[in-house]
């Protein structure tokens, strides 16, 4: 009898419920594109692996390789210091900037690009300016630098990308405690003593944190480096696929690049893991910011007003000009159009997205099994990966599932249905799922931590199933985390670029591809209301998180 309940409850255990299947299910989804991708890469229908390797792949690496170290230093060195500068001093506009500078995280760093190019190239404003201050008649006249090159790109992608840095090292100076510091001054150390041997042994993890997902960003970008002629792997995925035809030599520049975030990722966490930092109490003395007197006060208020004017004022800026010079841009063709596939493609995403987010966060932490610590790990890849390699991923076996169905169907009824997958926006809310997943299941699995577990076990023991649970002690308490990551995931998938132009169907434009597409043929004033738009739901994102940010 013994026996027979044991083996009763070890095959009850054996036997997954549909909430372990769903998640499953869920983590097989947002995982299949990177699989895809493996599978296309090692069984290429033509090897041009050698080609790219003797070719274009090293000049690919190189150029990648220089604008992630340009945009590495530049954006540690803005987010950390305008970090330092708001946490530890006081200075004038210290208390508007400290939440100012999170506002380029609404600015995509192709609008960024478009925007520096506007200002700076020759018929631009500022050598326009010079011509006519100097006298000089062409640009054989005066030396100026490049505007599309390596290095403009590299200062663009800062611009935009400083803020994760910003954000993960600021709060990790807030957290650190203030007797350290008063100790520090005590003994005669100086502020860049502080920084150097307190400040910033103690927030590195942090940095290092904000740089890789700065990079991770810098990888994925493909609207910034083809607008400054800068070859990537990204571009180069665009190029073998669109131009060469050649889905499975794309395929192979994908795997370099998720083998490179793979890298990125592993050195990030291994730097991080190798140096712990704790606070000896919950009653740790908060650090007390110390005044700046003299000149160097509005030093300090200059450093950090460049870092968001470059970011953040600039763009606006000349998106705001541009639509002012032709206010007929509003009533356009196509933008109201480009508009509603935005919110509709957008807001269903989102709203899959969480929804999937929730579902499996929720499955596998009350299965309480090991499950949990192996896949959910697994579905942070998605977000990882570039919008770009995602899209080969996905396009592929959708292209494949969609020809059989529609040869089923026709067989069955003699009806041709067309593409009803890859023929729709289907396959472009499914990349966005899977590039954001990460994004949601983050936000909620931190919020699931702060429930209480003992107020799940009520319920339960009250007769509510799993299902009942959810509904009535989890949402309630978790509402303000869903909605957050709910608006957060449809800002992303507002500025997303790359897979939305390989994954959208003909003819459907979003606010994204619509800027794209007029900026790259140098129709700026047109693509300005759609930039403006793009930015005004980032902006509202970014105001949610700066008031999170408050205290």
């Amino acid at each position: 009898m013994t026996n027979r309940f044991t083996q009763l409850g070890l095959t009850r255990r054996l036997r997954p419920d549909l909430w372990t299947l769903g998640a499953m299910v869920i983590a097989l989804v947002v995982l299949a594109p990177i699989l895809s991708i493996l599978w296309i890469a090692l069984n290429p229908t033509e090897n041009i692996w050698p080609h790219l390797m003797a070719t274009v792949l090293p000049r690919y690496l190189a150029t990648t390789l220089a604008l992630m170290l340009g945009v590495a230093l530049l954006t540690a060195a803005m987010g950390t210091g305008a970090a330092w500068l708001v946490s530890q001093y006081r200075f004038p506009g210290r208390d508007w900037l400290a939440h100012a500078l999170l506002f380029p995280l609404a600015i995509p760093a192709y609008v960024g690009a478009y925007a520096l190019v506007d200002v700076l190239d020759y018929a631009g404003p500022v050598q326009t300016g010079l011509r006519a201050a100097f006298g000089w008649a062409s640009a054989r006249d005066y030396w100026f630098p490049e505007t599309r090159s390596l290095p403009v790109a590299i200062l663009v992608l800062s611009f935009a990308l400083y803020p994760y840095v910003y954000l993960l090292a600021r709060a990790a100076y807030r957290e650190q405690s203030g007797r350290a510091y008063e100790v520090a001054r005590a003994l005669g150390c100086g502020p860049w003593g502080m920084f150097l041997r307190i400040g910033w042994p103690l927030a590195r993890p942090a940095i290092a944190a904000g740089v890789a997902l700065a990079l991770m960003e810098t990888v994925a970008d493909y609207g910034t480096v083809l607008h400054f002629g800068v070859q990537t792997l990204t571009t180069g995925i665009f190029s073998t696929w669109l131009n060469g035809g050649n889905a499975g030599g794309a395929a192979q520049i994908a795997g370099v690049i998720l083998v490179l975030i793979l890298v990125l990722v592993g050195l990030e966490r291994a730097g991080r893991g190798g140096a712990r930092f704790h606070r000896l109490g919950r009653a740790a003395q908060p650090v007390e910011p110390q005044p700046i007197l003299g000149p160097r006060r509005w030093l300090a208020t200059a450093l950090c007003l460049l870092p968001f004017a470059g970011g953040f004022l600039l763009p606006v800026v000349v998106m705001l000009v541009h639509s002012a010079a032709a206010p007929q841009g509003w009533l356009a063709p196509g933008l109201l159009e480009a508009l509603r596939n935005t919110l509709i493609v957008g807001g269903l995403a989102a709203a899959a997205t969480v929804g999937a987010a929730l579902f499996l966060v929720y499955a596998l932490r009350m299965a309480g099994s090991r499950m949990a610590e192996w896949l959910m790990p697994l579905t942070l890849i998605g977000y990882a990966a570039p919008g770009a390699v995602l899209a080969l991923g996905l396009l592929m076996p959708l292209a494949a599932l969609d020809h059989w169905l529609a040869d089923s169907v026709l067989a069955v009824t003699g009806w041709d249905p067309g593409l009803m997958i890859t023929g729709t926006a289907f396959a472009l809310g499914l990349a966005y799922l899977v590039r954001f997943f990460g994004i949601a299941q983050g936000a909620i699995d931190a919020a699931y931590g702060r429930v209480s577990p003992s107020l799940a076990l009520a319920a339960r023991s009250l007769g509510r199933t799993a299902g009942g649970t959810l509904e009535s002690v989890y949402l309630p308490l978790m509402r303000g985390s869903i909605l957050t990551a709910l608006l957060v995931v449809f800002v992303d998938c507002v500025k997303e670029l790359p897979a939305t132009l390989l994954l959208r169907p003909f003819d459907y434009n979003t606010l994204s591809t619509r800027v794209f597409e007029l900026a790259s043929l140098e129709r700026l004033s047109e693509a300005a209301p759609a930039a403006l738009l793009v930015m005004a739901v980032g902006l509202s994102a970014v105001i949610v998180l700066a008031r999170g940010q408050r205290g």
